[in-house]
């Protein structure tokens, strides 16, 4: 072999080598639907800290507990909350059993079409309407109907499953934290039963680690079976301050790593971030208004505003959808 060729020859293999190394380190990327940045770096150290055997920041397995919020942080939340939007479609539903829904709000505007006038109360609005369309069968038939709405509904602008209006960069998020020994809990104000049916398939978060709104339920037996029969009756509602309550009351540990994208979010992150050793928080902020929607101080559905502010004096990661993520969708190419 000549000179020429014996450098010809370490060329070649070294080129190899770099292109070997670069695809090693793309399949090593936890976080591939993220860009490299502030964010990204963020994360990836805090879990680096807290997993170091030995460090002075070492946290033990059981006490790796992190929260999700999931409207608007895990999945979509416009037009409107996924959980009312299958509510309006359970008053057209049930329609026919309620003639008098013509002519009482907020279930006349509804059936006409208007969902902007039927909300106007606000939130005594939604929960007129989820307890009328909730409640008043046993809890596996209420799983049935959620479970049939989520096969065939579609979202009203995407015209996509609503269980593919998930953020692909909060799932790669979720398997790196579990990956490394985190339990990873969903703390939501929507209702604990909606969520429950399809959180493990979608998020890979089993149903009793779903903290949610309950209405009360009563045992009964009917023919002889025990079941649980849902009543027209709020028992909890875990939004704002009712998340820490709530997290201490169901999980019964302070999570050392909380994420939200909203206001309602911001006692999550407050009581996350003020426990002793190492605490992590992040807000989601939509600013992607081509892919998604923008929106934060002003938004009546996911308003970002206190929380915004906060995160800036403690030092909160914010993630900026539109810089920091490649893609929004799992079905989004890239």
């Amino acid at each position: 072999m000549t000179n020429t060729q014996v450098l010809l020859t370490k060329l070649f293999f070294g080129i190899a080598l770099i292109f070997s190394g670069l695809a090693i380190a793309q399949a090593s990327d936890p976080l591939p639907s993220w860009h490299d940045g502030k964010a990204k770096q963020s994360i990836i150290e805090f879990v680096a800290k807290v997993t170091q055997q030995g460090s002075d920041d070492f946290v033990p397995p059981e006490q790796r507990v992190a929260t999700f919020d999931n409207d608007g942080t895990l999945w979509s939340e416009k037009p409107v909350y996924f959980q009312l939007l299958f509510a309006i479609d359970r008053v057209k539903t049930l329609a026919p059993q309620h003639p008098d829904w013509k002519d009482k709000e907020p279930f006349a505007s509804l059936l006409k079409g208007d969902i902007k006038a039927a909300l106007a109360g606000g939130e005594h609005a939604m929960l007129e309407i989820v307890m009328a369309t909730h409640p008043g069968m046993t809890t596996v038939e209420f799983e049935k109907i959620v479970k049939d709405w989520l096969a065939t509904a579609k979202h009203p602008v995407t015209k996509r499953p609503y269980t593919e209006m998930v953020y692909q960069p909060m799932l790669e998020l979720l398997a790196y934290l579990r990956a490394n020994a985190f339990k990873t809990f969903v703390v939501s104000g929507g209702g604990i039963e909606f969520m429950r049916p399809w959180v493990e398939k979608v998020y890979g978060i089993p149903p009793e680690q779903v903290v949610g709104s309950s209405i009360k339920t009563r045992y009964e037996l009917q023919d002889g079976k025990p079941v649980l029969v849902r009543l027209p009756e709020l028992d909890f509602f875990n939004d704002k301050e009712g998340k820490p309550v709530a997290i201490n009351q169901y999980i019964g540990r302070r999570p050392i790593a909380a994420f939200g994208n909203s206001d309602g979010d911001l006692p999550m992150l407050q009581w996350t971030t003020a426990g002793q050793g190492p605490r992590f928080a992040l807000y989601v902020h939509h600013t992607d208004a081509k892919r998604e929607w923008a929106y934060d101080r002003k938004s009546s559905v996911g308003r970002l505003d206190k929380g915004l502010d906060e995160a800036k004096v403690k030092g909160w990661t914010v993630v900026d959808m539109k810089q920091d993520w490649m893609v929004i969708y799992p079905f989004e190419k890239r």
